[in-house]
């Protein structure tokens, strides 16, 4: 579940990418638990720009589209980044690194340039400034449960480790 929360973090256009390109995708969720958290961001998106039923039977098929194409350019960032392997990569590949995610950076401004038009078609300015604002708010409550589920974890290990020592104890 972890997993498939930061799989949302990427979807959302506010995020820019750092200096060394785009975030590196994490890897595919099963698909019961990527559906919860679909839903999920459709809710919070699809009520924040008060999305009319014919509205999101419009606006839905292009975002999904949109969303899908960014994800495969942050993919070709992280898959180049990986192939120049593990270790240090000498200067020549770090430079290529550097222009790669500089283009996949323009490339991805182009796309959200060309499906903001496409979705202007569906929705007012309004509701398109409203996206932005809602993809960020969801991806700030999807890394605020990550945080407590992570703390709620490390509780639990943390409980865990002190009974295991009590009880070596009374043993």
């Amino acid at each position: 579940m972890l997993k498939l929360m930061v799989v949302l973090v990427m979807f959302s256009t506010s995020q820019l990418f750092g200096q060394d390109g785009p975030p590196p995708p994490p890897p595919p969720p099963n698909g019961k638990d990527r559906a919860k958290i679909e839903a999920a961001r459709a809710a919070v998106i699809s009520q924040r720009l008060e999305l009319t039923p014919e509205q999101a039977e419009k606006f839905w098929p292009v975002y999904n589209e949109f969303s899908k194409k960014r994800e495969d350019l942050r993919r070709e960032f992280f898959d180049a980044r990986r192939s120049a392997g593990e270790g240090q990569p000498d200067d020549e590949q770090q430079r290529k690194l550097v222009n790669l995610g500089m283009e996949i950076r323009q490339r991805e401004l182009n796309l959200e340039k060309d499906y903001s038009g496409r979705l202007m078609k569906v929705i007012s300015a309004q509701q398109m400034l409203k996206l932005h604002s809602a993809e960020r708010d969801f991806q700030q409550m999807v890394m605020h449960q990550l945080q407590q589920r992570r703390n709620m974890q490390q509780r639990k290990e943390h409980f865990r480790d002190k009974n295991q020592q009590l009880r070596q104890r009374r043993n």
